[in-house]
């Protein structure tokens, strides 16, 4: 009988150290993974407590620029074409230089004034300080040449009342013309670092203003019919930039140099 009890000890502990020689590896896997799994959930808990997660946003549609044209040929254009003819009066170019030109009127109303203000309120929108600046003010300054022209305005019929000095209406018009030579020459300065073209055109307008000035108050017909040609010139100065801008890389199989300085 003691040998019955001692065999069957043996055997139960036998079993047992089997039983945990077996089970053991599994056990301590299990454990380490749970301490595993419990410290992964406490550094997630750790890092949602210091970024509290923020309330998304559905995506926000993304709209292109519209595209907008260069308006600086136009406004050179609309330039261009009214010194041009209201110069060859002033020239005399088959025409008397010291006869009537209110031929320009409408287009100093229409093409110099309207649209040349239209281009440079443009160049605002592109950004342009120093385009927007010259044509909406050479815009203005064909609307009020043309204005002088409009019996309307009386502008005119105010000089030619009785008292009046038969030479004021000269003197006012030279004082006129030379205030615009004066902010010809501003933006003459503020050109220096865009190209020949547009320098050169300042430059031969500025003289322009001055040679026209000078007829005025020296009641001079050679300095108005000097100031004419000198109008031609800077006609076709600016015509030439109005092509370069339209002769792009895109729309022309060559282009127009015109001497970048910048």
């Amino acid at each position: 009988m003691g040998y019955k009890t001692t065999g069957f000890a043996l055997s139960f502990l036998r079993l047992h150290i089997f039983l945990l020689s077996y089970f053991t590896p599994f056990y301590i896997i299990t454990l380490m993974s749970d301490l595993e799994q419990v410290h992964t959930n406490q550094s997630l808990s750790e890092v949602e407590g210091k970024y509290p997660a923020t309330q998304s946003h559905p995506p926000q549609a993304i709209y292109a620029a519209p595209t907008i044209a260069n308006p600086g040929p136009l406004g050179l254009s609309s330039f261009a074409l009214t010194t041009f003819v209201l110069s060859l009066h002033n020239a005399g170019a088959g025409v008397s230089p010291a006869g009537p030109n209110n031929i320009v009127v409408g287009l100093a109303f229409f093409y110099g004034g309207l649209v040349q203000l239209l281009a440079g309120m443009w160049e605002f929108r592109t950004g342009n300080t120093f385009g927007a600046t010259a044509f909406s003010s050479y815009g203005g300054f064909w609307l009020s040449y043309a204005l002088v022209f409009i019996p309307g305005a009386n502008i005119l019929g105010s000089y030619s009342g009785a008292g009046v000095d038969p030479h004021a209406l000269s003197q006012s018009l030279g004082i006129y013309l030379l205030s615009w030579a004066i902010f010809t020459g501003i933006l003459l300065i503020a050109s220096h670092r865009s190209s020949v073209g547009l320098v050169s055109l300042f430059f031969f307008l500025f003289i322009t203003f001055i040679l026209l000035a000078a007829g005025e108050f020296n009641n001079s017909i050679s300095s108005k019919v000097a100031g004419g040609a000198f109008g031609i010139i800077t006609a076709l100065i600016a015509w030439y930039n109005a092509l370069s801008g339209l002769l792009t890389r895109d729309s022309s199989y060559f282009l127009l140099p015109t001497g970048r300085l910048a």
